[in-house]
């Protein structure tokens, strides 16, 4: 698909837009389901990047403390109340521009024990080398989170400590040694409607497209650089979900940080669009998530089963 057409589509009148994308998310998924997932930091702040975004990262000047979870039995611990929840994937993320080894250790030993609940393990640490996404493959690991934020354009405005290009190496790595891949970026990070677009169709130069689509609103943390970030506009954000539906139609689409401040209705929209995939649970590594309570009522009414 070039840029010219994603454009087309993007600007499509909203009611036939959403009905496209619905369509097309209804010929691939039940439309009444959906994926639940939980997040869990087993290293939190000190990192030496610098994402404009972020509150572990060295340019925010009210930077999270340093902690991590050593423990693999209160992984474990954490990752049978998401079971019990109603969560079918239990992901573990980790500060840092990639894992050090005492990291990479807990987050093997721990997989194969998530493993054992009967849930997908999934991780979020960075980038990884071929020998690292060969080891967490022998651990057991179904699903890596590896975002690359933004289009190739705006990439630079937000990162400058590892490049885009670093990132979709690492995505490629993994999709060469048959590990599913989910990726995706942040909208309100001062990017165009251009931009969102670039980010989907740089996503497509993949051998094959990502497992999942992760999509994350901007959650504007104190002293960082977007504190002050205007907001996207709602209707652009549901035109992104309904693009990245009907672009990558196998894929699933995740809502992810930002839910808290998103409107039922806003939600909704989403769904329809065809998000099918959401995180549950109290935190997103810093941030705080939507009350899981909320969203098992919301669900309800919506006649959509977790």
């Amino acid at each position: 698909m070039t840029f010219a057409e994603a454009n087309d589509i993007f600007h499509m009148p909203l009611m036939e837009l959403l009905y496209r994308a619905h369509t097309v998310h209804k010929e691939n998924f039940d439309v009444n389901k959906m994926q639940l997932c939980t997040l869990l930091s087993i290293q939190t702040g000190g990192c030496p990047e610098d994402c404009a975004y972020c509150a572990q990262s060295k340019r925010n000047k009210q930077r999270a403390p340093m902690e991590r979870i050593t423990e693999v039995e209160k992984i474990v611990a954490e990752a049978q109340e998401a079971r019990e929840m109603g969560c079918t994937r239990f992901c573990l993320g980790a500060s840092g521009r990639r894992p050090s080894p005492e990291v990479m250790d807990i987050a093997c030993e721990a997989i194969a024990r998530i493993k054992q609940l009967g849930l997908k393990a999934c991780c979020c640490l960075g980038t990884l080398s071929e020998e690292e996404v060969l080891r967490l493959k022998s651990a057991g690991l179904d699903y890596y989170n590896h975002n690359i934020d933004t289009s190739p354009q705006h990439y630079k405005n937000i990162i400058t400590t590892r490049t885009i290009d670093e990132r979709m190496e690492t995505i490629r790595l993994l999709q060469k040694h048959g590990i599913k891949v989910c990726t995706g970026g942040i909208l309100g990070i001062g990017e165009s409607n251009n931009d969102r677009i670039s980010m989907l169709l740089f996503l497509k130069t993949l051998d094959s497209d990502p497992n999942l689509i992760t999509i994350n609103r901007l959650v504007k943390i104190p002293g960082t650089p977007l504190e002050n970030a205007p907001d996207i506009e709602p209707f652009d954000f549901v035109r992104f979900v309904a693009l990245a539906s009907i672009m990558m139609p196998h894929s699933y689409v995740k809502l992810c940080a930002g839910r808290e401040t998103m409107s039922e209705e806003l939600q909704a929209l989403c769904f329809f669009a065809g998000a099918n995939s959401m995180f549950i649970g109290k935190k997103l590594l810093t941030v705080d998530n939507a009350n899981f309570n909320d969203d098992m009522h919301l669900l309800q009414k919506l006649g959509i089963k977790g």
